[in-house]
């Protein structure tokens, strides 16, 4: 795995996710941040070797769902893994995020091993 992307309106909340990846033992180069959609989108444009995204949906400015339709809009983006992490567990936001494109979908509250298993079923 290269570089992660954390995106959440919740600078606590992406430090959460940080020491959670390190504990789920997924190999990381190291971590970029983004409050909201739009400075996500920013980050990764501006720095190459992006494999993995963690995205909340509820956030200012760009919410998660654009955010993963604007990424999927990029040509070169499709190989990007984008995970869903949030409180929206409805069935309806699951399935609206997944036909956004997003890879997969964790709802908070979770522990390392939902976010590994999660990571590892993707592409399966």
């Amino acid at each position: 795995m290269s570089k992660i992307l954390i995106v959440d309106d919740s600078a606590t909340m992406r430090k959460i996710l940080m020491r959670v990846i390190r504990q789920a033992g997924i190999a990381c180069e190291g971590f970029m941040e983004a409050s909201n959609g739009s400075e996500g989108l920013e980050r990764l444009n501006a720095e190459a070797g992006v494999q993995l995204v963690l995205s909340d949906i509820n956030m200012p400015v760009m919410n998660g769902i654009d955010f993963v339709k604007a990424v999927r809009a990029q040509p070169d983006r499709g190989n990007i893994t984008i995970l869903m992490v949030t409180t929206e567990g409805s069935e309806a936001m699951v399935k609206t995020a997944m036909e956004a494109g997003a890879s997969g979908y964790v709802t908070k509250p979770f522990t390392p091993e939902t976010i590994r298993a999660a990571l590892e079923g993707i592409g399966k």
